[in-house]
């Protein structure tokens, strides 16, 4: 797998229509700016600058204050993230049990490294802050699966999960 740090996805007419629909809708509303973002990350998967200007315009607010709010809460992407997104914690207690291992080998098996997405935009890699799963250090999260006390020699297991069949 090789990795698309630069190369953003296309987007579509009918994304931008939607993102126009919503922005149509948050306009006269105080303080929407959150939830426009919110809605039109849904729609292309992350944030670029493209969608942070537009929103700018259409809520006739200062393009500085869409990209802080984007850049300032975690929950907001700024870069293309895959299909499963994968996310290695290395809080303190993940990262004293050899969470930087992992997180390294995912990027070494996935040919990418920390904040990048692989080509066929199947898998993101991340590593983050304490997810409060102390008890199953090292931890990681991909999507909404939680797999803990995973060690270098479990990740190709894990990974194993995710790929297509006629792949592995």
């Amino acid at each position: 797998m090789s990795n698309t740090a630069n190369k953003a996805p296309a987007y579509t007419p009918e994304q931008f229509e939607k993102l126009d629909g919503i922005i149509e809708n948050y306009k006269s509303v105080k303080g929407a700016l959150i939830g426009v973002l919110q809605k039109a990350q849904d729609v292309f998967g992350y944030l670029p600058m493209e969608v942070q200007v537009r929103i700018a315009e259409g809520l006739q607010i200062p393009i500085e204050q869409v990209y802080s709010t984007s850049t300032f809460y975690s929950q907001f992407f700024l870069t293309p993230k895959g299909k499963y997104k994968i996310n290695v914690c290395i809080g303190t207690a993940c990262y004293v049990k050899g969470a930087g291992d992992v997180l390294n080998e995912f990027g070494r098996q996935l040919g990418i490294a920390s904040g990048e997405c692989t080509e066929d935009m199947e898998f993101s890699l991340d590593g983050c802050r304490c997810i409060g799963a102390c008890g199953l250090a090292p931890v990681l999260t991909i999507n909404e699966d939680v797999h803990g006390k995973i060690y270098t020699e479990d990740v190709a297991g894990v990974l194993a999960q995710y790929l297509p069949a006629e792949s592995q």
